[in-house]
């Protein structure tokens, strides 16, 4: 875990992630590895935020879909689809590297769900 218990420095991070995702989605030739890389970051740091709410210990992992299960198991009913954050933990490696690159409409699936993540998780935590 991090050093931080305060949510809402986790709430900081994962907008810094969403302003990574943004930019790389807004250049003429959109920069889809970065772009998905920091959707899954910002969902993720979304996810900690809420399980560090609830006064809960997380392990060290990049799995959405533990992280959900671990919010579900403390009463928080995320709704969001294993499918969904399955595809988007698979970016926070393999876009690191050089081989099947994400397309720009893979790049704009992963912004929509890290999307959904922080709009459920601005709500839980109360932040505008």
């Amino acid at each position: 875990m991090s050093d931080s218990n305060n949510p809402l420095d986790w709430v900081q991070y994962a907008e810094d992630d969403l302003a990574m995702t943004k930019s790389a989605l807004k250049r003429s030739k959109p920069l889809t590895s970065p772009s998905c890389y920091h959707s899954q970051q910002c969902a993720e740091k979304y996810l900690k935020a809420i399980l560090i709410a609830k006064d809960l210990e997380f392990p060290k992992t990049h799995d959405l879909i533990i992280l959900d299960r671990l919010c579900s198991e403390a009463g928080v009913l995320t709704g969001f689809t294993k499918e969904d954050l399955g595809r988007l933990t698979g970016y926070a490696v393999h876009t690191r590297y050089p081989g099947n690159q994400p397309t720009p409409e893979d790049a704009q699936e992963a912004f929509e769900i890290a999307m959904n993540v922080r709009k459920f998780a601005r709500k839980f935590l109360g932040v505008k």
